[in-house]
């Protein structure tokens, strides 16, 4: 069985930047525990799966996982999968993926770019001592949202690039999406994002994070608009805009590989 392979560094205008994802196209869905074997196999932080959907409220179904597990959200292996489908149909200007725990997700065309509609989820204060230590630094706020996810708060973009988290003790903590975010110096605001839980010591750039620091940032900027960096190695540039209960996230893709992948 040979399944097309399309390997896409999202939300880069380059190679080698931004976060890379496989996306792999099915005629059906294979067992789990095989989906699993694959995207271990292909050892990137996602992999992409797409099947053709039955239903009138998408066009694929869509699941994402780690070389670890799978997970409820992906948006930069959204964002890659969109790339994959609109770059092959140059007449048709967007995608929706109905999705298993995200509800139904959309790709459209932006330029040369694309638009991501993701849920803005939101989240609360709450105490995190023992995440607040094992992430470091001096963060000034911290905050919680229910399925594993903290967000803490630090003054400066500073700050941010000089965080050297235990990710030993993150990972022990179980699967939770760790961001750490302030304002930034040459966009409007900055994070790192940690998964050492799901496999992903630091995820180069993260789309399902941007769900929630979308409506979080909106609050404390006074607009719905504005500009984001992840700081990771290999970096990466975001638009985010708040409208209503979704995020919108723009973004630029890159396809680097092209193949097949032969399964026995």
């Amino acid at each position: 069985m040979r399944i097309p392979f399309v390997q896409v560094d999202a939300f880069a205008d380059r190679p080698f930047s931004g976060n890379p994802a496989a996306v792999m196209t099915l005629d059906h869905w294979l067992a789990d525990d095989i989906l699993q074997a694959i995207a271990a196999e292909n050892n990137l932080a996602e992999t992409a799966f797409l099947v053709p959907s039955a239903g009138d409220d998408a066009d694929y179904e869509l699941r994402w996982f780690t070389p670890a597990v799978e997970i409820a959200l992906c948006g930069h292996a959204t964002l890659a999968s969109g790339h994959v489908l609109l770059s092959g149909a140059p007449g048709h200007g967007q995608v929706r993926f109905a999705t298993r725990q995200a509800g139904v997700l959309e790709v459209s065309r932006d330029g040369d770019g694309y638009l991501l509609a993701l849920p803005a989820w939101t989240v609360e204060a709450r105490a995190l001592p023992d995440i607040a230590a094992a992430i470091g630094g001096e963060p000034i706020e911290t905050h919680w949202r229910d399925g594993g996810y903290a967000i803490l708060l630090y003054k400066s973009e500073a700050d941010i690039r000089a965080l050297t988290p235990d990710l030993r003790k993150l990972g022990s903590l179980g699967d939770i999406l760790y961001i750490a975010t302030a304002p930034g110096d040459r966009t409007d605001i900055v994070s790192r994002v940690f998964a050492p839980g799901a496999g992903i010591d630091e995820d180069p750039v993260t789309g399902s994070a941007h769900c929630l620091l979308t409506a979080f940032w909106a609050a404390r900027l006074g607009r719905n608009d504005f500009t984001a960096f992840q700081a990771s190695a290999r970096g990466g540039h975001l638009g985010c805009k708040l409208v209503g209960d979704r995020a919108i996230l723009s973004g630029k893709c890159v396809t680097v590989i092209e193949g097949d992948f032969t399964l026995p």
